[in-house]
């Protein structure tokens, strides 16, 4: 059976010929990540000579955009940088749209082919994304990958595409996966259980983690699923997502000034809008408040019309805003009522603009959000008590004050750029030490 450019990947295959139930291994290549197992504690207390690296960071997401993703890798190149490193990011947007478009067409009709003579089926959502999977990998193959000390992925697809890779290449590899892909769209129906696409997808997330030479987590709560899927917990690190505060000081308000509350999200399912609206609906006495909804989605035209439903006349659409600092500045209590999260960038955000915060239960966020001590903590989709938690801040000027304080401290000393960055890069000086001396670290 013909497959191009080693596209499916033979344990894709693998994968696939299990789900449907075929016994015809003979003509697939025999396939295993070549990546020893890994561990970084031994090397800890070395220390590893610092020197100028040359890093190569991935994503298979477009590259920059509105996300905390984008983000993420903006603060963790531009402080590398900063450092003295070279940093390249690599993401679909550096390849030439036109030569997409000729290996697009030129990779579908035979993936099509495959799936259907091999399978009797062809699955639009595995298709695509082994379809993208080609595309990024040949134009990964036009990069000089050699120059690069470390590879780091910052999803499961680019991890999968670089251990490939680095079965020649032989270099530090490092994986930071954003969010749990299969369990994430199980839980939220995306997905069926015991569907082609779980079986699919949890292969290539085993797979990077097989292929990583170490995992940079950025919060504990990714320990146990990580670990579910093969991951060693001394194979993982928690790094904390750190920024570069750029938060105005807290503007001070006058006695009849109204108390501003914002939410900072994506106006999608998860993000607990709909529950923020329900919550307020049951709260008397807002003349003196405003609510500044701020971001954009496909939940935008549904939450208006909630608003008006509930009479909510003092909650505003701002859409999509560049000027965060400045509404942080203005915000007196920062809500994101989210039903599914890892660690959201807007809370960290709002902890170094010196904000009151009520949050959930998801995550990271009861890593850095200490229930009544750094903001309120709440179980996802829980109006009733985030009614209850939005009345007390309101009412109660010196709580908001004094856990506003608690959350700018704990920023200031665990959540910056440069925080994070000096843990990763020390990451980096043991991984590239061990490889160096052949140990298995």
């Amino acid at each position: 059976m013909k497959y191009i450019g080693n596209i499916p990947y033979p344990y894709i295959i693998d994968t696939l010929d299990t789900f449907y139930g075929i016994n015809n291994k003979s003509d697939v290549e025999e396939y295993s990540s070549t990546q020893p197992s890994k561990k970084l504690k031994s090397m800890k207390k070395q220390n590893s000579q610092k020197r100028r690296l040359s890093i190569l960071i991935t994503t298979f997401w477009d590259y920059p955009h509105t996300g905390g993703l984008s983000n993420y890798i903006s603060e963790l190149s531009a402080t590398l940088r900063s450092q003295g490193h070279y940093v390249d990011v690599i993401s679909p947007r550096k390849f030439p749209s036109l030569k997409k478009e000729e290996m697009r067409n030129e990779i579908v009709p035979e993936l099509e082919d495959f799936f259907s003579t091999r399978y009797g089926e062809v699955n639009q959502l595995i298709l695509k994304n082994q379809r993208l999977l080609y595309i990024y990998e040949q134009m990964l193959k036009t990069v000089d990958l050699e120059k690069y000390d470390i590879l780091h992925a910052q999803d499961l697809f680019t991890a999968n595409i670089l251990g490939k890779f680095n079965k020649s290449l032989q270099k530090p590899l490092f994986y930071t996966p954003h969010g749990m892909y299969t369990f994430n769209r199980l839980k939220f129906n995306i997905f069926d259980k015991g569907s082609v696409e779980e079986a699919y997808y949890l292969r290539m997330e085993q797979q990077a983690v097989s292929f990583a030479s170490h995992i940079i987590i950025l919060h504990d709560g990714f320990r146990p699923p990580l670990e579910s899927i093969g991951a060693k917990q001394e194979h993982m690190t928690t790094v904390y997502t750190g920024i570069e505060n750029k938060m105005y000081p807290k503007k001070h308000k006058a006695k009849d000034d109204k108390i501003t509350i914002a939410s900072i999200a994506r106006l999608g399912p998860r993000k607990g809008h709909r529950d923020l609206l329900s919550a307020l609906s049951t709260i008397n006495h807002l003349d003196n408040v405003e609510v500044l909804i701020v971001g954009d989605g496909e939940m935008r035209e549904e939450l208006e019309e909630q608003k008006e439903k509930f009479h909510l006349d003092m909650v505003h659409f701002l859409g999509t805003r560049t000027d965060i600092p400045e509404i942080l500045h203005e915000t007196d209590i920062f809500v994101l009522a989210t039903l599914n999260d890892s660690l959201p960038l807007s809370i960290i955000e709002a902890m170094h603009a010196q904000t009151a915060i009520i949050s959930t239960e998801c995550g990271g966020i009861p890593e850095i959000i200490k229930h009544n001590k750094t903001g309120i903590i709440i179980e996802p989709g829980d109006t009733e008590t985030l009614a209850r938690a939005l009345s007390f801040f309101i009412a109660n000027t010196k709580a908001r004050a004094r856990m506003a304080a608690n959350a700018k401290r704990f920023a200031n000393a665990n959540l910056t750029n440069v925080k994070m960055v000096s843990f990763i890069s020390n990451l980096y000086s043991q991984a590239l030490a061990a490889f160096k001396v052949g140990e298995k670290i």
